[in-house]
This record gives C-alpha cells, sequence and structure tokens, in this order.
C-alpha cells in the first residue's frame, strides 16, 4: 500500500506517532488510508452540507474496512462571483483544485480518494486530479438543488438574473424582483437547472467515475447520503481490484461522456472541461470530436434554462443512467468503457426510462443534434461553442452589425440602458482565458437579453464563456482569443458578421488582407493582472480550443 510509506518500519516511528495523535489505532495502522477530499464550505450553497456528505463516506469507507481522513480544497462559487472581479478566479481556480487534490494526496501518501464536490470547477479539477495521481478515486457530488417556487411557477437561480432584465426593461415590479429572488434558491445543492455543476455531475457517470444517481438526487434527499456511504464502501472494492482511473478514462468513456453531453443538452462549459481531463488522462479529445458526435446524437432532454424541466425531473426519470441506457441499446455508447460500478453494459442493467416525457425516445427528439455545436471560420478559426439546443430557432441564422465591448462591465451597462437595436451582435472581447485573465462567465448579460424579451433578436459572441444557465445565442470560446490576436481583436463596429449554427460556421465580411492588416497595426497585448495568481495564470494558461489546461 502506498500508504506504508508512513506505517512500516522502525524508522517510521515519528509518523506513526503523529497517526496516533490523530486517534488512530494499531488496527487502523494495517488497513489501507483513504483521502476524503471536500470542497466543504459556508459561502457556497452547493457544499454547505458537504460534511454530512463526508461524514456518510467516512462510514462506508470504515464499513469496508478502510480508515478515511477528510482534507479539504478550494471552491468558488459563480453565482457569488458572477459580474465582478471575483469571477476572473472562477475557471483559474480549477487548476488551483487539482494541485491542491495532488498535493493532499502525494504528501500524505493515501492508497485511495473519495472526492466531494458540488459545483463548476471543483470537479472538473478534482477529476483532472485524480486522473494524474492514478489511485483509486470515485467521485461523490453533494447533489442539485431543488427548484423553488412562486405559486404555480418553478425557478432556479437564472430566474433572478433574468427577473433583473426584466425590472431593468421596467416590465417587472421592484416587488415581483424580490419575491423571485426570495423564492428561487430554496436550499443546498448546486443551482436546478442543467447547468455547469450539474452537468458535469451527470457527466462523472458517464465517464464512469462515480454511482448512478450521482447527477440527479437532490441534496436534501436521504438517497443522497446512501450514495455517499455507498461510495466509501466501493472505494475501498476499487482499491482491493487495482481500479485507477486511467483505466476508466479512455477514449471510449470521453466519447460516452461527450455523447451523453448532446443528448442530455448540457452546459457549453463542458467542453473547457472533458478537454482538460482527457489532457491529464493522456487521451486525444478535440473540439473535432465533440463537433462529430454532436452532428451524430439527437437532443432527448431540455432542462433549465433550455426547457421547463429541472434535474430532480430528470432523477424522477431515471437518471443519466437510464438515459445513457436509451443511447447503448441504440449502439450509440462504447460498451467497452468500465466504470466504478463495473463494466458499462452491466452496470447499466434495470435502469429504464421511468418518464418518456423528459428523456424523450431517441425517435422523437426535441432535435436531431446534439445540445452543443462547435462554430468554427473566419471569425473564429480555432473554434467556438454555443449552446444550440436553447437558441431560439430565429437566431440560429443570423446576420447583423458588430456593437464591440472591451469587457463584461461596459457591455452590461450599454445592455441596461438599452443601447444596442434589434439585429445587432453584440461582441465582448478581451474575456478569454489569457485576456480577462481567467475567461469570466457571463450570465449577467445574457439574462439581461432574456429577461428583456430579446434573446430571439440580438446575439452575443465572446473569447470568454457563458455560464451553463445561459439560452439565447450566445458563442463563446471564441479562440484565438483577442489577446493571441485573433480575428476577434480586429472588429469593429458595423462589421457585418454572419451566424449559422446548423451549419457550424461564424464569419466575419471582411477579406483576409483587411484583418491581417487591422491586426498588424494593433499594439502588443498587455496583460491586465499587474500581480498575484491571476498574472501567473495568464502566463500560463492555454487557449480555449485546447481546454483552457496549462501549458506543460
Amino acid at each position: 500500500m502506498r500508504s506504508d510509506a508512513l506505517k512500516q518500519g522502525p524508522e517510521r516511528a515519528p509518523h506513526r506517532s503523529l497517526l496516533r495523535a490523530l486517534g488512530c489505532t494499531d488496527e487502523d495502522l494495517a488497513r489501507p488510508f483513504v483521502g476524503v477530499i471536500s470542497s466543504y464550505n459556508e459561502i457556497v450553497p452547493g457544499h454547505m452540507h458537504l460534511d454530512r456528505i463526508a461524514e456518510a463516506v467516512k462510514a462506508g469507507v470504515r464499513a469496508a474496512g478502510g480508515v478515511p481522513f477528510v482534507a479539504s480544497t478550494i471552491s468558488v462559487c459563480d453565482g457569488l462571483a458572477m459580474n465582478h472581479a471575483g469571477m476572473r478566479f472562477s475557471l483559474a481556480s480549477r487548476e488551483l483544485i487539482a494541485d491542491s487534490v495532488e498535493i493532499l494526496a502525494q504528501a500524505h501518501a493515501f492508497d485511495a480518494l473519495v472526492l466531494i464536490a458540488s459545483c463548476d470547477k471543483i470537479v472538473p479539477g478534482m477529476l483532472m486530479a485524480a486522473t494524474r495521481l492514478d489511485i483509486p478515486a470515485i467521485l461523490v457530488a453533494g447533489g442539485p438543488m431543488l427548484a423553488g417556487r412562486l405559486g404555480d411557477q418553478k425557478l432556479d437561480l437564472n430566474s433572478a438574473f433574468m427577473a433583473v432584465g426584466a425590472h431593468a426593461r421596467g416590465t417587472m415590479s421592484a416587488d415581483e424582483l424580490e419575491a423571485i429572488e426570495r423564492a428561487c434558491c430554496p436550499g443546498c445543492g448546486s443551482c436546478a437547472g442543467m447547468f455547469t455543476a450539474n452537468t458535469m455531475n451527470c457527466l462523472t457517470e458517464a465517464l464512469g467515475m462515480a454511482l448512478p444517481g450521482n447527477g440527479t438526487i437532490p441534496a436534501a434527499s436521504a438517497a443522497r447520503l446512501r450514495l455517499a456511504t455507498e461510495a466509501g464502501r466501493r472505494i475501498v472494492s476499487l482499491l482491493e481490484s487495482g481500479t485507477t482511473p486511467r483505466r476508466i478514462l479512455t477514449r471510449a468513456a470521453f466519447r460516452n461522456a461527450v455523447t451523453v453531453d448532446m443528448a442530455l443538452g448540457g452546459s457549453s462549459n463542458s467542453v473547457l472541461h472533458l478537454m482538460a481531463i482527457a489532457h491529464e488522462a493522456g487521451v486525444p479529445l478535440t473540439l473535432d470530436d465533440f463537433d462529430s458526435l454532436g452532428r451524430a446524437t439527437p437532443q432527448v432532454c431540455k432542462l433549465s434554462p433550455a426547457g421547463s424541466h429541472y434535474v430532480e425531473d430528470l432523477d424522477r426519470a431515471g437518471g443519466i443512467y437510464a438515459l445513457m441506457a436509451q443511447l447503448a441499446a441504440d449502439g450509440r455508447l462504447d460498451t467497452s468503457a468500465i466504470t466504478v460500478n463495473g463494466p458499462i453494459d452491466q452496470a447499466l442493467a434495470g435502469h429504464p426510462v421511468l418518464d418518456p416525457g423528459v428523456i424523450r425516445p431517441l425517435a422523437e427528439p426535441y432535435a436531431p443534434t446534439g445540445g452543443l455545436a462547435i462554430l468554427k471560420g473566419s471569425l473564429a478559426p480555432g473554434g467556438a461553442v454555443v449552446k444550440a439546443g436553447a437558441v431560439s430557432p430565429k437566431m440560429l441564422k443570423h446576420r447583423g452589425p458588430a456593437r464591440v465591448f472591451e469587457s463584461e462591465e461596459e457591455a452590461t451597462q450599454a445592455i441596461m440602458a438599452g443601447r444596442f437595436s434589434p439585429g445587432d451582435v453584440l461582441v465582448i472581447r478581451n474575456e478569454g482565458p489569457k485576456g480577462g485573465p481567467g475567461m469570466r462567465e457571463m450570465l449577467t448579460p445574457t439574462s439581461l437579453l432574456s429577461g428583456m424579451g430579446v434573446d430571439d433578436q440580438v446575439a452575443l459572441i465572446t473569447d470568454g464563456r457563458f455560464s451553463g444557465a445561459t439560452r439565447g445565442a450566445a458563442i463563446g470560446h471564441i479562440s484565438p482569443e483577442a489577446a493571441e490576436r485573433g480575428p476577434i481583436a480586429a472588429l469593429r463596429d458595423g462589421d457585418v458578421i454572419e451566424i449559422d449554427i446548423p451549419n457550424r460556421r461564424l464569419e466575419v465580411e471582411l477579406t483576409p488582407e483587411e484583418l491581417a492588416s487591422r491586426l498588424a497595426a494593433m499594439p502588443p497585448w498587455q496583460p491586465r493582472a499587474a500581480a498575484g495568481y491571476l498574472r501567473r495564470y495568464a502566463a500560463l494558461v492555454t487557449s480555449a480550443g485546447t481546454g483552457a489546461v496549462f501549458v506543460q
């Protein structure tokens, strides 16, 4: 066992004395050490209950013969960080989380890991670390928040963001806005729609790194605690069988996850995170894989923000395993993959779809292609991402003049003041991984447009990214970004932009010569962050088109 480095031999007497100071018995010193790495804190609603999840995991580990040790890592609440300087640290925290889990596991010679998280960057960061370490690991999510209710209306966090837009437009009173504010987030858990957190927790099932129900069992349910206990038991079995993340996270697993993502209509941020995890696993995964699988996979779920269902409804309908079983029966999943729950074909047995209104039959999809689309063209030669399943049919093809903004704040002020016209393409640049720095999520401008009722009239494009709660013609991840002197850096007000989502094109009606001339005339890029972690991040981070991983 790896933990023998702490426990065996006379020279380890000092180490054993420290372990005894923790309360370890002689019996404990003979058992495997399991790191229970939790992102519990009291500032993130998705994490406020993870101490209870950790206790359930510990009970399972002990019942199976292991010795659990809880340790902590950081987390950022994207909702609280939204639309101010704090959001620059959100995506950037992913690499810190991966590094901190690696440090904890290596420094304390854990034999295996149970990773406990809920929200956007924490889940992929932990999976990146597990893959890097390649010791037995399993992830347990805190679970989705229940939808809020106001009369007969169901709500989630995005309802509040959209209400701000309606209030700014003068179509909602201050009292109505406050009523939504008080009702939309009823308790613990990751926000109730198919936003980034819940997308990643669902895709962790599809990757094979979590037990069934991980992505959908509500946070407030006793079933969530039972799942955590079972995960604690299962990690000891994985250790005994020698099943490590790199055995699970094969190319087949990543292709399965992308297929599920497309059928589910998940967050556009999943593209960044799946590519980053694959990078750690040494598995090739590119935007072309997302494009080809997206074209071939029908979208059969439509959850908030794209539809009226919530993650609790998906759980009631059978969850991710039911969706996967349906895809596998149609030959759309690679059943050579394995999971922490056993071989995938065996793991999926006995998981029927219980509500075809939530998980539609493949023959009756919401759309014949997946919920995400990868666009390329003269404006995005390295690719761009849009949540196509949440775009109004009126905006799937659009041609309009650019209105260029140099930051999210500048664009938000213009939207709030109504300084735009129907048909405009609002361009927000210098918000990419390097240029932001940090590639901020921009839920505020998209939600303002939705709340104003104009998300079917105005497009929004950026080298930054959008929240999983975004809907409308919001195209992000444009690569190369402005800081790398991509074509988006050359745009001027009035330039005509053409969006063609069905044909996967994003073009600007400028000649290559004009683009090259404008870019050549620009001064050298100057980093925004003068000091601290963000300056180091900007120096190391790569393009969104490669998952915004660090230079190796």
